[in-house]
């Protein structure tokens, strides 16, 4: 959404008909990627049934030791092995093949797989470096996945919908495909989304449901839901995903890693497939998934590296302070957090609830400063940005399901409905929703301003301590809430998601606060969700937490959260 890439070539032997039936696509797109995945019979992981929830530890079960040593480090700990040639770029990427081959096998992660141009490229690399003794780029043999939407030379580009398949083949790469082949990545996978993208679920009625490596009764969260089951799953060190509502930061949350959703017009972002194209009254970003916080930083220097600005038009002209992003150079010692602990419209299930108060006496003990931070109108700011969603009232989206005969997924009937069977907006209208949106967006700026009168530093907060969501990885198809991500999205404000910690329901001791023990629901939205809360429900489930900064700063961002980090490992000892 917001700068969606025209419809591409179509297949020469797909389905190139107006009309077209959904099954019969998914049948013939799930068995030409099962030709793939059964070129390498050795890789397969049996399913071992659905009793079986969590399965980590079969997901690496046909990787040699030195493989799960590959798999288990970061992009920044691979990259100076694969410089020094302790690693082979073709090695490197073997390991990842085959902890992808297992992801897909036990949760329907990938939709494309094009190892054999993948090992082309490790090759080609391998070869480069012996011959010259330098890498070819900063990302030299680092294996990327990239999330279906997103445009890759000679791949296709269903993005969930059905009608789509074998009709979208890309003639070129997206910006950011292009910029890390540039920077020496090896692209080899394409990563499941959902039908419309809009949905913080993963599932389609092309290749179904993907589900969640550490439990898959949950959810891994959407709409990069592929990205952070494959990511989880030691299938990619490096994911590249989209978020206009949380589609970065939720599966990220949901799948125990790191994510990053920067603020609009920072990274690149042309070269996707999606629904209203020119739609920008609420526009997404391109970011990375990750087993790191150094890795957000790497993903997002490398991008800026190779000026984003000059790659498209409409980047902002600002170059990544790597000194801020990495050193914290600049940062006062002292930080000052603002905690917002609870929106004012859903209260976090107590398993977040505890995970931001533990947070808080880490960085206490650390010696920042700690104050709570009020939430503006979280509903408002929901009732605004899902009316920017559904501008036509949902006609584009139920037009292209039309096209095959596709029903709407569960999730998508769920947010649709908020708004379905309305006309489109006016163009007055749009204006007037518009200037709402800038309402907001000021009155939030003047909020985190007045901060600086709760301070003892005279200063505003420098970031904002968050729950991602409401819950942990839900069952399918049960979100109800997204405000705690979608806010930030309205705001454009940059926000970045790390693990704290996983959900042991046999060991979980309900604090006497829990939600249940206090007040009554405060709406209808909390008491669907204070209902749902069952740790045995949510059983290993991980629990993540986001900082929010402020918009176009997130090298500060960045810098914050490793200070974070620092204090919660301090803390922890």
């Amino acid at each position: 959404m917001g700068t969606a890439a025209t419809r591409l070539s179509e297949s020469p032997t797909g389905n190139n008909d107006a009309k077209c039936d959904y099954r019969q696509v998914a049948s013939k797109k799930t068995a030409d990627r099962e030709t793939q995945l059964a070129k390498h019979p050795d890789w397969r992981v049996p399913d071992p049934g659905p009793e079986v929830t969590n399965v980590t530890e079969l997901l690496l079960s046909k990787l040699t030791a030195t493989e799960r040593e590959i798999v288990h480090q970061d992009a920044c700990g691979l990259l100076p092995k694969l410089a020094s040639r302790q690693y082979s770029a073709v090695q490197v990427l073997t390991a990842f093949c085959k902890a992808a081959v297992a992801s897909q096998d036990l949760t329907n992660s990938l939709t494309e797989i094009f190892f054999n141009e993948g090992f082309e490229r490790a090759k080609q690399l391998d070869q480069h470096l012996a011959t010259t003794g330098k890498v070819v780029g900063p990302l030299h043999g680092l294996p990327v996945s990239i999330k279906d939407h997103i445009l890759v030379k000679g791949q296709d580009t269903a993005s969930g919908y059905a009608s789509w398949a074998y009709k979208s083949y890309a003639d070129h790469d997206a910006a950011v495909v292009r910029i890390l082949r540039e920077a020496g990545a090896v692209i080899y996978v394409k990563t499941a989304n959902p039908q419309t993208l809009l949905s913080l679920e993963t599932n389609n009625n092309i290749y179904g449901r993907t589900v969640n490596p550490y439990n898959r009764e949950l959810s891994p969260g959407g709409s990069s839901g592929g990205e952070g089951a494959l990511v989880a799953s030691h299938g990619s060190p490096l994911g590249v995903g989209t978020d206009i509502g949380g589609s970065i930061r939720i599966p990220a949350a949901w799948s125990g890693l790191y994510g990053f959703k920067p603020s609009v017009a920072r990274l690149p972002h042309t070269g996707l497939l999606g629904s209203h194209d020119g739609m920008d009254n609420v526009v997404g970003c391109i970011g990375p998934l990750a087993t790191s916080a150094r890795d957000l930083n790497l993903f997002c220097k490398v991008m800026l590296q190779y000026e984003a600005w000059i790659v498209e038009h409409q980047n902002l002209y600002i170059e990544w302070r790597t000194d801020l992003a990495e050193q914290g150079k600049g940062l006062p010692n002292k930080l000052v957090f603002g905690i917002l602990a609870d929106d004012g419209v859903v209260a976090p299930h107590p398993p977040i609830k505890q995970a931001i108060e533990k947070t808080r006496a880490a960085l206490l003990a650390a010696g920042h400063e700690v104050v709570d931070y009020t939430p503006l109108d979280h509903q408002a700011s929901w009732d605004l940005i899902v009316k920017l969603y559904f501008l036509d009232g949902g006609a584009e989206y139920f037009a292209t399901m039309a096209e095959s005969g596709e029903p709407p997924i569960p999730s998508f009937s769920w947010i649709v409905g908020h708004t379905e069977g309305r006309p489109p907006y006016s163009i007055a209208e749009m204006f007037a929703l518009n200037a709402e949106r800038e309402k907001i967006r000021a009155l939030a700026h003047a909020h985190w301003n007045a901060t600086a009168s709760k301070t003892t530093t005279g200063r505003p907060v420098d970031v904002i301590l968050t729950p991602v969501s409401a819950t942990l990885a839900p069952p399918h198809d049960s979100v109800r809430w997204w405000g705690y991500s979608s806010h930030w999205n309205l705001l454009d404000y940059p926000a970045a998601v790390f693990p704290v910690g996983q959900l042991r329901a046999s060991e979980w001791k309900e604090p006497a606060t829990a939600p249940n023990s206090v007040s009554p629901p405060r709406n209808d939205v909390e008491k669907v969700i204070r209902a749902q809360w069952d740790p045995f429900a949510y059983d290993n489930a991980p629990i993540a937490l986001q900082l929010v900064g402020r918009r176009h700063m997130e090298e500060k961002t960045l810098a914050c959260l490793n200070v974070l980090e620092e204090a919660i490992k301090l803390y922890n000892n």
